[in-house]
């Protein structure tokens, strides 16, 4: 007879055992009168001899492959940062050589907390500058932004890039100018002899010329409006007035 799982029920005192019944206690069980208590206790005593003799499936030897070793793990808080000192202020000094003996200083102040005012460039007046600021009203235009920060694509006294700057200028003289470098080329009448006012045209890169071997422009990113020497090599000089 096929072996058939069932429930035994012994009652012993107020308790009630409930197992499954396997093998031979299934067997055992299987009888027409299952009112007889004497077969079901038998049944349940098989039962039980039964599962004592299945063998523990993890045994203590075999319980130790298990066991992972784990680090201790020590933890060292730093200690809390110190406080950030006081900004510093640098003061730097670059000179512009213009023509003769005649020097530019230009006075740099940087600091982390300063703003565009106070971390501009400034120049210091010399004979040449104070010439060609008297000489030509393009000069005394320009000198006016003289600390204003570079700034891409600016084209007001906020900040200027170079085209910006130059085309500012002429604009309160009455005079339309192009927004890009280039295209400077293109204007004006180019002379070999250039007066303060005209234009210094190079490739990508466009100031005013402000005498021998001095220029006033918006030099680049971290820079300001300056007076400083002429480093362009064989540069265009064009004139608009």
């Amino acid at each position: 007879m096929r072996a058939k799982t069932r429930a035994v029920a012994a009652a012993t005192g107020a308790a009630l055992v409930v197992v499954p019944l396997t093998g031979a206690a299934a067997a055992a069980l299987v009888t027409d009168d299952s009112s007889d208590t004497g077969t079901v206790l038998d049944a349940a005593a098989a039962y039980t001899s039964d599962v004592a003799d299945i063998p523990e499936v993890t045994t203590a030897a075999k319980k130790s492959a298990y066991e992972i070793d784990t680090p201790t793990v020590k933890v060292k808080v730093p200690p809390p940062p110190e406080p950030e000192p006081e900004p510093v202020v640098v003061q730097t000094t670059e000179p512009v050589t213009t023509s003769g003996s005649t020097t530019v200083s230009r006075s740099e102040s940087t600091s982390s907390s300063t703003t565009s005012s106070s971390s501009s460039t400034s120049t210091a007046p010399s004979a040449s500058v104070t010439a060609a600021i008297s000489g030509s009203a393009v000069i005394a235009e320009a000198s006016k932004y003289v600390g204003t920060p570079y700034v891409s694509g600016g084209s007001t006294p906020a900040g200027f890039d170079c085209s910006g700057f130059v085309s500012y200028v002429y604009a309160q003289l009455g005079i339309s100018l192009p927004r890009s470098s280039g295209a400077y080329y293109s204007v004006g009448t180019r002379v070999s002899n250039p007066q303060p006012g005209d234009i210094i045209v190079s490739p990508g890169h466009v100031a005013i010329y402000a005498g021998p071997n001095l220029q006033i422009d918006s030099p680049r990113p971290g820079k300001t409006v300056q007076f400083r020497a002429i480093w362009q090599s064989s540069p265009v000089y064009v004139r608009v007035t």
